[in-house]
């Protein structure tokens, strides 16, 4: 009897043995890598623009010429608009520009002082840069920064060409461009009319019949309705009308949200993007009513940026950011809690103690072995969290490979 009970003792001690190195080697766990990610608080809206606008007229008669861009910024008696009789002036006042512009790059490439600065290595530096440089103002719609950019590879590649090809001159070109401005020049005519600012204001050159409705007056008494109603046509047909003065630098970004969590509040600092820029704009939550509907709110941003893009529409589509965020990316699935030892100190004291605390964390696959790292989340997203990249020892750092499954929670 007793050998019988040594032999079962002998065979349940080697099926332990075996079960725990089959399950310390076996263990199938599945990872994936701690990640950098970024995340944005965010609420995207139908933005109505608000600001206080004076449609600015003429007599209607002839073809206008404008001196200013849209965004752009007037004192008083600034030219607004030459008017000539007819679109041929304009055609030739357009070609008397082009040329201009042509004549002055020439000019700065022909310099002497331009060409016995430069070295071939370091234009051919400038060049990869500024063609860098241009592909990303693309990539973002970019377009002044573009031709901006545009121009300046062109001086550094023509310089690059005189300096190297000892037989290069642009004299030719230069003095048939200025046989042609003479020519054009003669034939210039003096504006029928001149259309000037009597205040400093921003101008845009044309109306939408919202200026006397969306006025700065008027925010508080909007309704959802009304804001859901505005349109963005630009197509009004006075053709006594040449533009608008925008009074002011301050305007308005308002529209319906939905902001049931309390995710802003009045007097909040917030960062827009848009629909049809690259630009983004900063402005500070000037109120936010409530309306019958508990998931609509009606917000009013104000704002003092003001650009060519940001006044060619009334209404767009546009994305309200509270904070951005960049940490460490972890699977929601992946989080498991834990009693962990932290060192505090005493206030009264200052007396360090050591306790035990329940602690929010995931399990990283170190060697072979789990091992539990602490989150510092600052930033929650429906399936994801983000954790700080630098939280410290005891933490989840860059490229752990984190147990999203074959583990419990107690790390087995």
């Amino acid at each position: 009897m007793l050998r019988i009970v040594r032999w079962l003792l002998a065979v349940m001690s080697i099926v332990c043995v075996f079960s725990v190195v089959y399950h310390l080697y076996n263990q199938q766990y599945e990872t994936e890598t701690a990640i950098y990610a970024t995340a944005d608080e965010s609420v995207a809206f139908q933005g109505v623009y608000v600001r206080d606008e004076t449609p600015c007229t003429y007599s209607g008669q002839g073809a206008v010429c404008y001196q200013v861009s849209d965004g752009g910024k007037l004192g008083v008696d600034s030219v607004i608009a030459h008017i000539y009789g007819d679109e041929s002036q304009i055609d030739l006042l357009q070609q008397i520009s082009a040329l201009q512009n042509e004549l002055a790059l020439l000019e700065k490439i022909q310099n002497p002082g331009t060409s016995e600065s430069a070295q071939p290595a370091n234009l051919s530096g400038l060049i990869q840069e500024h063609y860098k440089s241009l592909i990303l103002h693309r990539e973002r719609n970019q377009l002044t920064a573009l031709e901006s950019e545009k121009e300046q590879m062109l001086i550094l590649m023509s310089t690059y060409q005189l300096i190297t090809n000892v037989g290069m001159d642009f004299t030719p070109r230069i003095n048939t461009i200025n046989a042609q401005l003479t020519a054009l020049q003669a034939s210039q005519k003096a504006p029928m009319d001149t259309i000037y600012s009597d205040r400093s204001a921003y101008f845009v050159s044309y109306v939408d019949g919202y200026e006397d409705t969306l006025t700065k007056e008027s925010i508080d008494d909007l309704t959802v309705e009304e804001i859901r109603a505005v349109t963005d046509d630009t197509s009004q047909s006075d053709n006594r009308v040449i533009g608008k003065l925008i009074d002011g630098y301050e305007w308005y970004i308002v529209g319906v949200i939905d902001n049931a969590k309390s995710l802003f509040e009045t007097d909040m600092k917030v960062t827009f993007k848009f629909e049809s820029t690259a630009e983004t704009v900063t402005g500070v939550i000037d109120s936010i009513r409530a309306t019958d509907n508990p998931n609509e709110s009606i917000v009013a941003v104000r704002c003092d940026q003001l650009t060519h893009d940001l006044v060619q529409h009334r209404t767009e589509r546009v994305e309200m950011i509270k904070g951005q965020y960049e940490g460490i990316k972890v699977n929601r699935e992946a989080v498991r809690f834990a009693q962990v030892e932290e060192t505090v100190k005493d206030p009264e004291t200052g007396e360090e103690q050591t306790q035990t605390v329940e602690a929010r964390g995931v399990y990283i696959l170190l060697g072979e072995q789990p091992a539990f790292r602490r989150l510092d989340v600052i930033y929650e997203g429906s399936d994801y969290l983000l954790t700080s990249l630098n939280a410290g020892e005891g933490y989840v750092s860059l490229y752990d490979d984190i147990i999203v499954n074959g583990v419990s929670a107690d790390g087995t």
